[in-house]
């Protein structure tokens, strides 16, 4: 899986719920939230005024480790 903007937050917690430490991290812990799972990276990056490449890059190296 490779993580862009447009990739939907509960496809990755599907794929891998690893990745909930590298959201949390950046303070979206909503991610367990129902409704947030629908979001996509860029969209929540927006609400919690997070640059989405750095989450995405980070999003990414954490894929790697699985």
């Amino acid at each position: 899986m490779q993580v862009q903007r447009d990739t939907i937050i509960g496809d990755i917690l599907d794929y891998d719920e690893s990745c909930t430490k590298v959201f949390e991290s950046f303070g979206m812990f909503c991610v367990q939230c129902p409704a947030s799972r629908a979001e996509t990276v860029g969209e929540a990056c927006e609400v919690h005024g997070v640059d989405p490449e750095t989450v995405i890059d980070q999003l990414n190296a954490e894929l790697k480790k699985t």
